[in-house]
């Protein structure tokens, strides 16, 4: 049995300030697992719990000169590691919120740089339509934008809807050479016009 049992916190303090070892690990043992118990209530991770819990040992024993003879170790350690906790959630907490800032911001930047994307090309896709032939452009407004099937166009425009389907694909046909080099943003045209 260790002589250091019998001692009181007084005691055990004032071995430790001046620099016994022996007595250091002795409280070392006596209060590192139950701490470590302790701090997990908080951390519901063992590993991160054992690390604040050694990182308080430490702490104690690096400024052990400054304990006080009348405040009870067990306290003082219980105190330290509660703090570190505190500390690193703080932390963790504002890291988190600078990741989330650049995050968004980043996010923000991407819709920017799309939606500016996307203009250029439905300004392109506009000028392609705006240079079709006047028949040709009149039949894809009224399938595309009035919706109109090539039956209704055709008796709108008093032509047949062959006629009416093959003038739909030359429009296609062109639009399709205008974007040759966006083969993506074709799948989105098709999308836009709703291609039959």
């Amino acid at each position: 049995m260790s002589i250091y049992t019998s001692w009181s916190h007084k005691e055990l303090v004032m071995a430790i300030q001046q620099g016994d070892k022996v007595a250091f690990k002795f409280l070392f043992e006596q209060y590192y697992g139950p701490l470590v118990g302790y701090i997990s209530t908080y951390t519901q991770d063992k590993q991160l719990s054992e690390d604040i819990v050694q990182h308080s040992f430490i702490t104690l024993w690096q400024k052990r000169s400054r304990l006080s003879n009348e405040a009870s170790p067990k306290n003082y350690l219980y105190t330290i590691a509660y703090n570190r906790y505190i500390d690193l959630l703080r932390k963790e907490k504002r890291v988190g919120g600078l990741l989330e800032d650049l995050r968004m911001e980043n996010l923000r930047n991407r819709i920017e740089e799309d939606r500016e994307f996307l203009e250029k090309r439905l300004f392109k896709l506009k000028k392609i339509i705006e240079g079709l032939p006047p028949r040709c452009k009149e039949i894809l407004y009224l399938s595309r934008q009035r919706g109109l099937e090539y039956t209704e166009i055709a008796e709108k425009l008093k032509i047949s809807p062959k006629t009416v389907e093959e003038q739909i694909r030359i429009a296609f046909k062109k639009i399709r050479k205008g974007f040759e080099d966006g083969h993506s943003f074709l799948i989105f045209i098709r999308k836009i016009l709703n291609h039959r």
